[in-house]
């Protein structure tokens, strides 16, 4: 499996809330997973740590066989950047740069950014933002915006897609071309994608849900066999 999520506990607070109870599941190569659950069920929590911008308070997250946790500031980074894309509910594209400068970010921060400046380029004339590459954000509109940040996400061509509440701010037109690309992109680039939703009707999108009550991984969900992982 290539995520595996051991016995995951999460708490804030002094004294502490325990937001997340426990959790176990695993993902495998390719999946199309929605992580669901009602307003503070803990789903965003959870896709942090799982996709290691949090830590968890106890438990273990593996990806590709590390234990993620274990992992320098430096070696995180350097994972990251090989392996996960991340979109959020607002694109957080940089004001002062263009469509096409926003996506290459990544690509500037790894030191290959004319490597790379083809493929952003296809991205979004795939995107049908082709007219749009040299257009600031505010020149944009808010799905056309969230594409542009979609296509950020993908320009290291991540093996990981975690995407927070991906179509929140967006109508439904925009909300809807953003899950058929990410479906395509999970059909086309056998990318996995694990992403939090509050709309059914884009949860049963994905090939799989994983709902959480109250911080609870809720029945149906397959545990995982405890086993010895090199990190």
């Amino acid at each position: 499996m290539s995520i595996v999520v051991e016995n995951v506990s999460k708490s804030f607070g002094d004294p502490p809330t325990e937001v997340i109870r426990h959790v176990d599941f695993t993902i495998g190569d390719g999946e199309f997973v929605s992580l669901t659950g009602k307003s503070g069920s803990g789903k965003s929590t959870l896709l942090y740590i799982v996709s290691s911008l949090d830590s968890p308070t106890s438990g273990r997250v593996l990806i590709e066989d590390r234990d993620v946790v274990s992992l320098t500031s430096r070696e995180l980074h350097e994972f990251r950047n090989r392996y996960m894309g991340f979109v959020f509910q607002f694109h957080y594209l940089l004001p002062e740069f263009t469509a096409l400068e926003n996506v290459l970010m990544p690509a500037r921060k790894a030191g290959n950014l004319a490597e790379k400046k083809p493929y952003a380029e296809y991205l979004l004339e795939k995107f049908d933002l082709k007219d749009k590459m040299q257009n600031l954000p505010g020149q944009l509109s808010g799905g056309q915006a969230q594409r542009v940040a979609l296509a950020r996400a993908l320009i290291m061509q991540p093996k990981y897609l975690f995407a927070d509440e991906p179509t929140g701010s967006l109508d439904s037109t925009n909300a809807r071309i953003v899950m058929d690309i990410f479906r395509k992109i999970n059909a086309e680039e056998k990318c996995t994608i694990i992403y939090v939703t509050h709309d059914a009707d884009f949860a049963r999108l994905a090939k799989r849900s994983i709902h959480l009550l109250d911080g609870t991984l809720v029945k149906g969900e397959p545990k995982v066999a405890r086993r010895a992982t090199k990190a």
